[in-house]
């Protein structure tokens, strides 16, 4: 039950956050479907129905104890497994098997592993270095992690293992296994790297469609003529001819020309560079970046080390897609298809992370009891 305490608690300042940046990706998203022109204003019209029924859920979630909740982490897991087994099997879409009666369930495996990771490493939080244990949590997190690959869904994929390792440092891990891992890990990247390098690259065919090897080679060796370059190249010069100021809303000849693919989605961020300018991205990184470290602050304030790891999981959940975005958008990463939080357009993208936040402003209320109370 909600006490009155706990509503004093309440974290208004996160919230009037995401409200700023939920208008704002709002307006965006009825540029990037050029409303003001030929567009439909359906995807207008539904990305305010998302927000606003995000807010539902983000409040529903606010209100339920995290500790109730994460007491059903296995429950959570295993339906977790579930949809993503169903949307290989019953799943739609373009060539891709994404969507499962209209929501993604990939999306919310993010809130689902934040949950289960968090509850796993707070119950074994005294055993969390035995060698056993460390290697269930990572099987329980390579699963899901290898489900959402088969869809194909890369971006998604790497956000859950983004989500594993902030957890397992905030949980304390020792040293000697980030040590092992870096010194597994950096040999392996510098082999994949020269793999890339070759004209036609052995391992990673291996392991990715040809479409996003494709595009991993056209990130390493731009070419402008190249067709898998076309969303990138499109998306720097939208950027870089905002300048300063930007256009204005609306007044991008680049995107309201529809010379940049998915600049409702993906691409949104080219967008807000080509009509905003330089200072329209310094806004919503600014704006992402005090979101961020809000729920930095909430999990070093919070009540028990199960809150600590959620908001820490969430923290950085939201950090990577933001990074990964943003470097996607101007040519430093591959494309890799990762909605910017809050601003692209996607219902399932935006519920998620409004359950996300949702979790954070839960652990902010919660307080540890007085010996006082009952």
């Amino acid at each position: 039950m909600i006490t009155k305490k706990q509503l004093l608690s309440f974290d208004f300042f996160l919230l009037i956050m995401i409200i700023i940046i939920g208008i704002f990706g709002i307006l965006i998203v009825g540029s990037a479907s050029r409303i003001n022109l030929y567009g439909s204003s359906a995807e207008f019209k539904s990305q305010i129905l998302w927000f606003t029924t995000g807010f539902i859920l983000m409040f529903a979630t606010a209100f339920i104890d995290y500790r109730t909740l994460c007491k059903f982490y296995i429950p959570i897991y295993i339906l977790n497994i579930v949809l993503l087994v169903l949307v290989l099997l019953i799943g739609s879409g373009n060539s891709v098997n994404r969507w499962l009666f209209g929501i993604q369930p990939s999306e919310f495996s993010k809130i689902f592993m934040i949950i289960y990771l968090s509850k796993y490493i707070d119950k074994n939080r005294e055993k969390i270095n035995n060698i056993n244990v460390l290697l269930l949590f990572l099987a329980a997190t390579l699963l899901p992690t290898l489900l959402i690959k088969m869809q194909p869904s890369l971006s998604a994929s790497l956000v859950t293992l983004a989500i594993m390792a902030t957890l397992l440092f905030v949980g304390n891990i020792k040293y000697k296994y980030i040590l092992i891992l870096l010194i597994i890990t950096i040999p392996i990247f510098v082999i994949v790297l020269i793999d890339v390098l070759r004209d036609e690259p052995i391992i990673l065919s291996k392991f990715l469609n040809s479409y996003q090897l494709g595009r991993i080679t056209s990130a390493i060796r731009p070419d402008w003529s190249d067709p898998l370059y076309y969303q990138t190249k499109n998306s720097i010069w939208a950027i870089g001819s905002g300048q300063l100021k930007g256009k204005g809303l609306y007044n991008g000849t680049i995107n309201q020309l529809s010379y940049l693919p998915e600049s409702h989605n993906d691409f949104i961020f080219s967008v807000i560079g080509e009509e905003l300018g330089f200072i329209g991205c310094i806004f919503v990184l600014a704006a992402m970046l005090v979101i961020i470290l809000r729920c930095i602050i909430v999990a070093g304030r919070a009540s028990d080390n199960l809150g600590t790891l959620i908001a820490s999981g969430v923290a950085g959940m939201i950090a990577f897609q933001v990074f990964v975005n943003v470097g996607v958008a101007t040519g430093l990463l591959p494309n890799t298809g990762m909605p910017f939080p809050f601003v692209s357009y996607g219902g399932s993208s935006m519920w998620a992370n409004m359950i996300a936040i949702g979790l954070v402003i839960n652990v902010g209320m919660r307080k540890p009891k007085s010996m006082f109370e009952g």
